[in-house]
């Protein structure tokens, strides 16, 4: 190392080394020198770093991670007691009781009407044909689409479960009146018709 070099990165005696990262030169403001942008990094990037807690999104208030928390925590809820009792996990009930409502559906269908990843819904149908508590058969008028239907086996655990889940959410919605429930029912219709325009308008 260099005379000069060892100089410029000489302490002063008595001075720490944080005392003197901290200096500021003559002439300079403090203001001045926490604007000073590093080398690469444009006034922009330095503008738009938030620090933590500075975020202006609140996920304690935040609308869909809100409903997502709900959703996940209640379905855990029911899952506990199905789960145990005839091994389903989540995708597979949801899977049984949309088909127990709308029988003879694709498996493109059944994630559109659960909104899940059609890796999940195949993985779930999958295991529910391995049980046999879901049946495939093939469109008559299209014996390249093929449809889902509970088996008998499926429907008598359905038919088990179903009350399971009623009584959820008759515990879950206790906490509110019978006004508040009719008026919750209506935001989250008028919600789930928003949600799906949008998702219209984002694949047209």
């Amino acid at each position: 190392m260099t005379a000069s070099k060892e100089k410029e990165g000489a302490v002063a005696p008595g001075v720490g080394r944080a005392q003197k990262d901290a200096t500021v030169a003559p002439g300079v403001s403090r203001a001045q020198k926490d604007a000073t942008v590093a080398p690469g990094v444009s006034r922009a990037q330095k503008d738009a770093t938030v620090e933590p807690g500075d975020s202006p999104l609140h996920l304690d208030r935040f609308i869909p991670y809100r409903l997502s928390v709900l959703s996940n925590t209640i379905s855990m809820l029911i899952a506990s007691a199905y789960e145990r009792e005839f091994g389903l996990s989540i995708p597979q009930w949801r899977i049984m009781a949309v088909l127990a409502r709308y029988p003879d559906l694709s498996a493109v269908e059944v994630a559109e009407r659960t909104a899940m990843d059609k890796v999940a819904v195949s993985r779930a149908v999958q295991g529910l044909l391995s049980s046999k508590r879901v049946l495939r058969a093939y469109d008559k008028g299209d014996r390249r689409r093929s449809i889902l239907r509970l088996s008998a086996a499926g429907q008598a655990v359905y038919t088990r479960v179903s009350p399971m889940a009623l009584r959820y959410e008759e515990q879950l919605l206790s906490a509110l009146s019978p006004a508040d429930q009719r008026t919750l029912d209506k935001l989250l219709t008028r919600l789930m018709e928003q949600a799906q325009s949008m998702q219209a308008s984002r694949d047209s």
